[in-house]
């Protein structure tokens, strides 16, 4: 009997020790994973979010990596606010708290302006040539202005010292000079000869009599290449009519220079004053 009760004490004990010795490998084993998972989440380690709006992205990506952080573009946009090719929008924002390895999604400014299409402005009044202008990005840096029939109407546009046509391409933020017309004044002037001269010679010289260009005719369509070579071979009103200031002048132009012989409105030339 004594030794039945040694055998079931015995017996017991050693499933005491077998179940203790099972209880510590199950907690050193659950101790192991939870340090495990908080060295792989790195749990209580934050990183805070630096402000890289404004930077450009090449920056950015070194200021980021400094910190642990990666970064992404997910779109571009464009704003005239900004330096063309900067960051313009982040998330996370600046100073929020995040782990170590997150990536921070950016959004881009364009690295070009928008390309914008100049409208016909011809004829258009100043105010709404301004209107139309604005809209579409564009910046009237000067108004000049010339002899015309009609106040305050758009007569040429001007990119430094070209004239642009409707239909030119230009990029938003572009610079442009407007041409406008002061109208006719009360004074009268005599028509000066331009029979002979170059289209940017016959403006200059009517500009100086206060006058201006008005139709403009070529006997053969101009190309590219020899469109400097024309020159007036026919004006009206003639030269030495009296009009009032602002009146327009209608032209021939040709590269047959016999035509500034033969033509019917053959001049003598004036000297320029």
């Amino acid at each position: 009997m004594v030794q039945k009760k040694r055998w079931i004490d015995s017996k017991m004990g050693f499933i005491a020790v077998n179940l203790l010795a099972a209880v510590v490998a199950v907690l050193i084993a659950i101790g192991g994973l939870l340090i495990g998972l908080r060295n792989y989440t790195e749990h209580g380690t934050e990183k805070t979010v630096p402000d890289i709006t404004s930077m450009y992205l090449e920056e950015a990506k070194i200021v980021l990596a400094s910190e642990g952080l990666q970064i992404e573009v997910i779109d571009s946009t464009y704003s005239k606010k900004a330096p063309l090719g900067t960051i313009v929008e982040q998330n996370p924002r600046a100073n929020a708290k995040v782990k170590n390895g997150r990536t921070v999604y950016v959004i881009q400014n364009a690295k070009m302006r928008r390309p914008v299409i100049l409208p016909e402005l011809h004829d258009v009044s100043l105010r709404q040539a301004q209107t139309s202008l604005r809209t579409l990005g564009l910046v009237v840096d000067s108004i000049l202005y010339e002899p015309s029939t009609y106040r305050d109407i758009i007569l040429d546009v001007r990119m430094g010292d070209s004239l642009l046509a409707a239909g030119s391409r230009l990029q938003e933020g572009t610079h442009l000079t407007l041409i406008v017309g002061m109208g006719q004044g009360t004074e009268e002037v005599s028509t000066p000869a331009i029979i002979g001269k170059t289209l940017d010679e016959a403006r200059s010289w009517l500009l100086a009599h206060k006058l201006a260009i008005g139709t403009i005719e070529y006997d053969i369509p101009p190309t590219d290449e020899n469109k400097d070579q024309y020159v007036v071979y026919s004006q009206s009103p003639e030269s030495g009519t009296m009009v009032l200031e602002g009146s327009m002048v209608n032209i021939k132009l040709s590269v047959d220079l016999e035509k500034t012989i033969t033509g019917d409105n053959q001049q003598d030339e004036e000297e320029f004053w």
